[in-house]
Protein backbone atom coordinates (compact mmCIF):
# COMPACT_ATOMS: atom_id res chain seq x y z
CA UNK A 1 0.00 0.00 0.00
CA UNK A 2 1.42 3.37 -1.04
CA UNK A 3 1.70 6.21 1.55
CA UNK A 4 2.32 8.96 -1.00
CA UNK A 5 -0.03 12.01 -0.80
CA UNK A 6 -1.20 13.43 -4.22
CA UNK A 7 0.45 16.79 -5.01
CA UNK A 8 -2.04 19.56 -6.10
CA UNK A 9 0.70 21.96 -7.28
CA UNK A 10 0.03 21.50 -11.01
CA UNK A 11 -3.73 22.08 -10.52
CA UNK A 12 -3.09 25.24 -8.47
CA UNK A 13 -0.72 26.57 -11.12
CA UNK A 14 -3.36 26.01 -13.81
CA UNK A 15 -6.01 27.83 -11.72
CA UNK A 16 -3.70 30.81 -11.12
CA UNK A 17 -2.85 30.95 -14.81
CA UNK A 18 -6.52 31.03 -15.74
CA UNK A 19 -7.17 33.74 -13.12
CA UNK A 20 -4.40 35.97 -14.47
CA UNK A 21 -5.63 35.35 -17.99
CA UNK A 22 -9.16 36.44 -17.02
CA UNK A 23 -7.79 39.56 -15.32
CA UNK A 24 -5.71 40.38 -18.40
CA UNK A 25 -8.72 39.92 -20.69
CA UNK A 26 -10.81 42.18 -18.47
CA UNK A 27 -8.17 44.93 -18.63
CA UNK A 28 -7.91 44.53 -22.40
CA UNK A 29 -11.66 44.86 -22.81
CA UNK A 30 -11.69 47.92 -20.51
CA UNK A 31 -8.94 49.69 -22.46
CA UNK A 32 -10.60 48.77 -25.75
CA UNK A 33 -13.84 50.26 -24.44
CA UNK A 34 -12.05 53.51 -23.48
CA UNK A 35 -10.33 53.59 -26.87
CA UNK A 36 -13.66 53.07 -28.66
CA UNK A 37 -15.13 56.05 -26.80
CA UNK A 38 -12.27 58.32 -27.90
CA UNK A 39 -12.49 56.95 -31.43
CA UNK A 40 -16.23 57.65 -31.46
CA UNK A 41 -15.70 61.23 -30.22
CA UNK A 42 -12.93 61.81 -32.78
CA UNK A 43 -15.10 60.35 -35.55
CA UNK A 44 -18.00 62.63 -34.56
CA UNK A 45 -15.73 65.69 -34.59
CA UNK A 46 -14.42 64.77 -38.06
CA UNK A 47 -17.97 64.32 -39.38
CA UNK A 48 -18.94 67.72 -37.96
CA UNK A 49 -15.91 69.39 -39.53
CA UNK A 50 -16.67 67.76 -42.88
CA UNK A 51 -20.25 69.02 -42.59
CA UNK A 52 -18.98 72.55 -41.87
CA UNK A 53 -16.52 72.31 -44.78
CA UNK A 54 -19.32 71.30 -47.13
CA UNK A 55 -21.57 74.22 -46.13
CA UNK A 56 -18.93 76.82 -45.21
CA UNK A 57 -20.01 79.29 -47.90
CA UNK A 58 -23.67 79.16 -46.83
CA UNK A 59 -22.74 79.62 -43.18
CA UNK A 60 -20.42 82.52 -44.00
CA UNK A 61 -23.17 84.29 -45.98
CA UNK A 62 -25.69 83.78 -43.14
CA UNK A 63 -23.17 85.01 -40.58
CA UNK A 64 -22.39 88.13 -42.60
CA UNK A 65 -26.11 88.93 -43.07
CA UNK A 66 -26.75 88.40 -39.34
CA UNK A 67 -23.82 90.64 -38.42
CA UNK A 68 -25.11 93.40 -40.70
CA UNK A 69 -28.61 93.14 -39.20
CA UNK A 70 -27.13 93.17 -35.68
CA UNK A 71 -25.11 96.33 -36.33
CA UNK A 72 -28.18 98.02 -37.75
CA UNK A 73 -30.35 97.07 -34.76
CA UNK A 74 -27.65 98.13 -32.26
CA UNK A 75 -27.27 101.52 -33.92
CA UNK A 76 -31.02 102.18 -33.75
CA UNK A 77 -31.97 100.71 -30.38
CA UNK A 78 -32.54 102.87 -27.31
CA UNK A 79 -29.56 102.70 -24.91
CA UNK A 80 -30.16 101.09 -21.53
CA UNK A 81 -28.54 102.29 -18.29
CA UNK A 82 -27.92 100.60 -14.94
CA UNK A 83 -27.75 102.31 -11.54
CA UNK A 84 -26.77 100.55 -8.31
CA UNK A 85 -27.33 101.45 -4.65
CA UNK A 86 -25.75 99.68 -1.66
CA UNK A 87 -27.86 99.49 1.52
CA UNK A 88 -27.62 98.01 5.01
CA UNK A 89 -31.00 96.87 6.36
CA UNK A 90 -31.55 96.96 10.12
CA UNK A 91 -34.15 95.38 12.44
CA UNK A 92 -34.72 92.36 10.14
CA UNK A 93 -36.04 94.60 7.35
CA UNK A 94 -34.07 92.77 4.63
CA UNK A 95 -37.01 90.49 3.77
CA UNK A 96 -39.26 93.51 3.27
CA UNK A 97 -36.62 95.09 1.03
CA UNK A 98 -36.50 92.01 -1.20
CA UNK A 99 -40.29 91.79 -1.32
CA UNK A 100 -40.65 95.44 -2.36
CA UNK A 101 -37.94 95.30 -5.04
CA UNK A 102 -39.32 92.05 -6.46
CA UNK A 103 -42.79 93.64 -6.57
CA UNK A 104 -41.42 96.59 -8.55
CA UNK A 105 -39.65 94.16 -10.88
CA UNK A 106 -42.85 92.20 -11.55
CA UNK A 107 -44.65 95.41 -12.50
CA UNK A 108 -41.78 96.42 -14.80
CA UNK A 109 -41.71 93.00 -16.49
CA UNK A 110 -45.48 93.09 -16.97
CA UNK A 111 -45.24 96.55 -18.52
CA UNK A 112 -47.77 97.91 -16.00
CA UNK A 113 -46.42 101.47 -16.02
CA UNK A 114 -49.57 102.80 -14.34
CA UNK A 115 -49.19 100.64 -11.20
CA UNK A 116 -45.42 101.14 -11.19
CA UNK A 117 -45.82 104.92 -11.42
CA UNK A 118 -48.23 104.86 -8.49
CA UNK A 119 -45.94 102.65 -6.41
CA UNK A 120 -42.84 104.77 -7.06
CA UNK A 121 -44.57 108.15 -7.04
CA UNK A 122 -43.45 109.09 -10.56
CA UNK A 123 -45.19 109.81 -13.85
CA UNK A 124 -46.45 107.03 -16.11
CA UNK A 125 -44.01 108.12 -18.83
CA UNK A 126 -41.07 107.85 -16.42
CA UNK A 127 -42.26 104.46 -15.18
CA UNK A 128 -42.35 103.17 -18.77
CA UNK A 129 -38.59 103.76 -19.05
CA UNK A 130 -37.84 101.25 -16.25
CA UNK A 131 -37.04 97.78 -17.60
CA UNK A 132 -35.86 95.80 -14.58
CA UNK A 133 -35.15 95.84 -10.84
CA UNK A 134 -32.58 93.60 -9.13
CA UNK A 135 -31.62 93.06 -5.50
CA UNK A 136 -28.69 90.91 -4.41
CA UNK A 137 -26.64 90.29 -1.30
CA UNK A 138 -23.16 91.78 -1.21
CA UNK A 139 -20.67 89.88 0.93
CA UNK A 140 -17.18 88.42 0.60
CA UNK A 141 -15.48 85.73 2.67
CA UNK A 142 -14.17 88.23 5.24
CA UNK A 143 -17.66 89.60 5.90
CA UNK A 144 -19.01 86.05 6.23
CA UNK A 145 -16.32 85.27 8.81
CA UNK A 146 -17.23 88.42 10.77
CA UNK A 147 -20.91 87.47 10.69
CA UNK A 148 -20.03 83.98 11.92
CA UNK A 149 -17.98 85.46 14.79
CA UNK A 150 -20.86 87.76 15.73
CA UNK A 151 -23.33 84.85 15.53
CA UNK A 152 -21.18 82.60 17.75
CA UNK A 153 -20.72 85.33 20.37
CA UNK A 154 -24.49 85.60 20.71
CA UNK A 155 -24.77 81.91 21.71
CA UNK A 156 -24.14 80.25 25.05
CA UNK A 157 -21.01 78.20 25.64
CA UNK A 158 -22.73 74.83 25.20
CA UNK A 159 -24.30 75.78 21.87
CA UNK A 160 -21.02 77.30 20.59
CA UNK A 161 -19.38 73.88 20.72
CA UNK A 162 -21.99 72.41 18.34
CA UNK A 163 -21.52 75.11 15.67
CA UNK A 164 -18.64 74.96 13.21
CA UNK A 165 -17.70 77.55 10.61
CA UNK A 166 -17.89 75.19 7.62
CA UNK A 167 -21.53 74.25 8.20
CA UNK A 168 -22.39 77.90 8.86
CA UNK A 169 -20.89 79.01 5.53
CA UNK A 170 -22.56 76.13 3.67
CA UNK A 171 -25.97 77.20 5.03
CA UNK A 172 -25.28 80.92 4.60
CA UNK A 173 -28.44 82.72 3.52
CA UNK A 174 -28.32 85.81 1.32
CA UNK A 175 -30.62 87.50 3.86
CA UNK A 176 -27.88 87.07 6.49
CA UNK A 177 -25.48 89.34 4.59
CA UNK A 178 -24.88 92.78 6.03
CA UNK A 179 -24.94 94.70 2.73
CA UNK A 180 -27.26 94.41 -0.27
CA UNK A 181 -27.28 96.01 -3.73
CA UNK A 182 -30.39 97.36 -5.42
CA UNK A 183 -30.05 97.89 -9.19
CA UNK A 184 -32.36 99.70 -11.61
CA UNK A 185 -32.10 99.13 -15.36
CA UNK A 186 -33.86 101.77 -17.44
CA UNK A 187 -33.68 103.79 -20.66
CA UNK A 188 -33.70 107.00 -18.56
CA UNK A 189 -30.29 107.36 -16.94
CA UNK A 190 -31.60 109.63 -14.16
CA UNK A 191 -34.75 107.81 -13.05
CA UNK A 192 -32.99 105.69 -10.39
CA UNK A 193 -31.87 108.74 -8.43
CA UNK A 194 -35.44 110.07 -8.54
CA UNK A 195 -37.05 106.92 -7.12
CA UNK A 196 -34.42 106.34 -4.39
CA UNK A 197 -36.37 108.20 -1.63
CA UNK A 198 -39.51 106.20 -2.44
CA UNK A 199 -37.68 102.87 -2.22
CA UNK A 200 -36.15 103.83 1.15
CA UNK A 201 -39.38 105.27 2.56
CA UNK A 202 -41.30 102.11 1.61
CA UNK A 203 -39.20 100.35 4.27
CA UNK A 204 -38.93 103.20 6.79
CA UNK A 205 -42.71 103.73 6.98
CA UNK A 206 -43.29 100.20 8.29
CA UNK A 207 -44.79 100.39 11.80
CA UNK A 208 -43.09 97.21 13.05
CA UNK A 209 -39.62 98.40 12.04
CA UNK A 210 -40.26 101.83 13.60
CA UNK A 211 -41.23 100.14 16.86
CA UNK A 212 -38.03 98.05 16.77
CA UNK A 213 -35.99 101.20 16.17
CA UNK A 214 -37.65 103.01 19.11
CA UNK A 215 -36.91 100.07 21.41
CA UNK A 216 -33.31 99.94 20.16
CA UNK A 217 -32.85 103.68 20.75
CA UNK A 218 -34.24 103.35 24.28
CA UNK A 219 -31.95 100.41 25.09
CA UNK A 220 -28.91 102.25 23.73
CA UNK A 221 -29.71 105.32 25.84
CA UNK A 222 -30.15 103.13 28.92
CA UNK A 223 -26.84 101.32 28.33
CA UNK A 224 -25.11 104.64 27.70
CA UNK A 225 -26.39 106.09 31.01
CA UNK A 226 -25.31 102.95 32.88
CA UNK A 227 -21.83 103.04 31.36
CA UNK A 228 -21.40 106.71 32.24
CA UNK A 229 -22.71 106.19 35.77
CA UNK A 230 -20.24 103.35 36.32
CA UNK A 231 -17.39 105.45 34.90
CA UNK A 232 -18.28 108.27 37.33
CA UNK A 233 -18.34 105.85 40.25
CA UNK A 234 -14.96 104.39 39.29
CA UNK A 235 -13.51 107.91 38.99
CA UNK A 236 -14.73 108.61 42.53
CA UNK A 237 -13.20 105.38 43.84
CA UNK A 238 -9.87 106.15 42.15
CA UNK A 239 -9.83 109.62 43.74
CA UNK A 240 -10.63 108.06 47.10
CA UNK A 241 -7.77 105.56 46.78
CA UNK A 242 -5.39 108.37 45.87
CA UNK A 243 -6.41 110.39 48.95
CA UNK A 244 -5.98 107.37 51.21
CA UNK A 245 -2.54 106.61 49.75
CA UNK A 246 -1.45 110.25 50.19
CA UNK A 247 -2.54 110.23 53.83
CA UNK A 248 -0.71 106.95 54.47
CA UNK A 249 2.40 108.37 52.79
CA UNK A 250 2.32 111.40 55.12
CA UNK A 251 1.96 109.22 58.23
CA UNK A 252 5.33 108.72 60.05
CA UNK A 253 6.71 105.18 59.80
CA UNK A 254 6.86 103.23 63.08
CA UNK A 255 9.57 100.62 63.33
CA UNK A 256 11.07 98.81 60.38
CA UNK A 257 8.24 96.38 59.55
CA UNK A 258 6.96 96.42 55.98
CA UNK A 259 3.51 95.06 55.13
CA UNK A 260 3.59 93.72 51.54
CA UNK A 261 0.19 92.16 51.76
CA UNK A 262 -1.76 95.36 52.26
CA UNK A 263 0.10 97.32 49.55
CA UNK A 264 -0.26 94.43 47.16
CA UNK A 265 -3.99 94.33 47.83
CA UNK A 266 -4.34 98.07 47.15
CA UNK A 267 -2.38 97.78 43.93
CA UNK A 268 -4.61 94.88 42.81
CA UNK A 269 -7.72 96.94 43.52
CA UNK A 270 -6.35 99.91 41.60
CA UNK A 271 -5.44 97.65 38.67
CA UNK A 272 -8.92 96.11 38.71
CA UNK A 273 -10.46 99.60 38.60
CA UNK A 274 -8.23 100.57 35.67
CA UNK A 275 -9.20 97.39 33.77
CA UNK A 276 -12.87 97.99 34.50
CA UNK A 277 -12.57 101.58 33.30
CA UNK A 278 -10.99 100.35 30.06
CA UNK A 279 -13.83 97.86 29.55
CA UNK A 280 -16.45 100.57 30.09
CA UNK A 281 -14.75 102.91 27.62
CA UNK A 282 -14.59 100.13 25.01
CA UNK A 283 -18.26 99.46 25.70
CA UNK A 284 -19.07 103.11 25.06
CA UNK A 285 -17.15 103.03 21.77
CA UNK A 286 -19.08 99.92 20.63
CA UNK A 287 -22.33 101.52 21.78
CA UNK A 288 -21.62 104.64 19.74
CA UNK A 289 -20.90 102.47 16.70
CA UNK A 290 -24.18 100.63 17.23
CA UNK A 291 -26.02 103.95 17.59
CA UNK A 292 -24.55 105.13 14.28
CA UNK A 293 -25.32 101.85 12.47
CA UNK A 294 -28.89 101.73 13.73
CA UNK A 295 -29.75 105.38 13.30
CA UNK A 296 -31.96 104.41 10.34
CA UNK A 297 -34.07 101.40 9.44
CA UNK A 298 -32.31 101.26 6.07
CA UNK A 299 -28.79 102.69 5.95
CA UNK A 300 -27.74 103.88 2.50
CA UNK A 301 -24.05 103.04 2.13
CA UNK A 302 -23.83 104.17 -1.49
CA UNK A 303 -26.55 106.23 -3.23
CA UNK A 304 -27.78 105.76 -6.76
CA UNK A 305 -25.52 107.84 -9.04
CA UNK A 306 -26.91 111.03 -10.57
CA UNK A 307 -26.71 109.32 -13.97
CA UNK A 308 -26.65 105.60 -14.68
CA UNK A 309 -23.95 103.71 -16.56
CA UNK A 310 -24.70 102.49 -20.06
CA UNK A 311 -25.16 98.71 -20.18
CA UNK A 312 -22.52 97.22 -22.47
CA UNK A 313 -21.32 93.75 -23.34
CA UNK A 314 -20.97 91.85 -26.59
CA UNK A 315 -23.13 88.96 -25.36
CA UNK A 316 -26.10 91.30 -24.88
CA UNK A 317 -25.72 93.12 -28.21
CA UNK A 318 -27.64 92.35 -31.39
CA UNK A 319 -24.37 92.07 -33.31
CA UNK A 320 -23.77 88.85 -31.37
CA UNK A 321 -27.31 87.57 -30.77
CA UNK A 322 -28.61 87.89 -34.35
CA UNK A 323 -25.68 86.14 -36.13
CA UNK A 324 -25.55 83.43 -33.46
CA UNK A 325 -29.30 82.76 -33.76
CA UNK A 326 -29.19 82.67 -37.59
CA UNK A 327 -26.18 80.35 -37.59
CA UNK A 328 -27.83 77.94 -35.15
CA UNK A 329 -31.04 77.98 -37.22
CA UNK A 330 -29.09 77.40 -40.45
CA UNK A 331 -27.14 74.50 -38.91
CA UNK A 332 -30.39 72.94 -37.77
CA UNK A 333 -32.00 73.24 -41.24
CA UNK A 334 -28.90 71.87 -43.02
CA UNK A 335 -28.70 68.99 -40.52
CA UNK A 336 -32.33 68.09 -41.17
CA UNK A 337 -31.76 68.21 -44.95
CA UNK A 338 -28.71 65.97 -44.64
CA UNK A 339 -30.64 63.56 -42.45
CA UNK A 340 -33.48 63.47 -44.98
CA UNK A 341 -31.02 62.68 -47.79
CA UNK A 342 -29.40 59.93 -45.71
CA UNK A 343 -32.79 58.34 -44.96
CA UNK A 344 -33.74 58.38 -48.66
CA UNK A 345 -30.47 56.67 -49.64
CA UNK A 346 -30.85 54.18 -46.80
CA UNK A 347 -34.35 53.28 -48.05
CA UNK A 348 -33.03 52.66 -51.58
CA UNK A 349 -30.38 50.32 -50.24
Amino acid sequence: MSNEVPQPQQSEEVDLGQLFKLIGNAFNRFFQFIASIFKGIFHTIILFLLFIQKHIIKLAIVGFIGLAIGFYLDSNKTPVYISTMVVEPNFNSVQQLYNNVNFYNELANAGDSTALAEALNISKKEAATIKEFKVESYSDENQKVQLFDKFVRSLDTTTQKTIDMKSYLENFNSFDARFHTVSVIATDNGIAKKIQPTIINSISRNGYFNLQKEISDTNIKLEDSLYRKQITEIDSLQLLYKKVMLKEADRPMEGTSISLGENGGKENKELALINKMEQLKNGLVELNEERANKSSILNVISDFPRKGVKVKGILKSYKFLVPASLLVLTLLILSLLSLNTYLKNYRKE
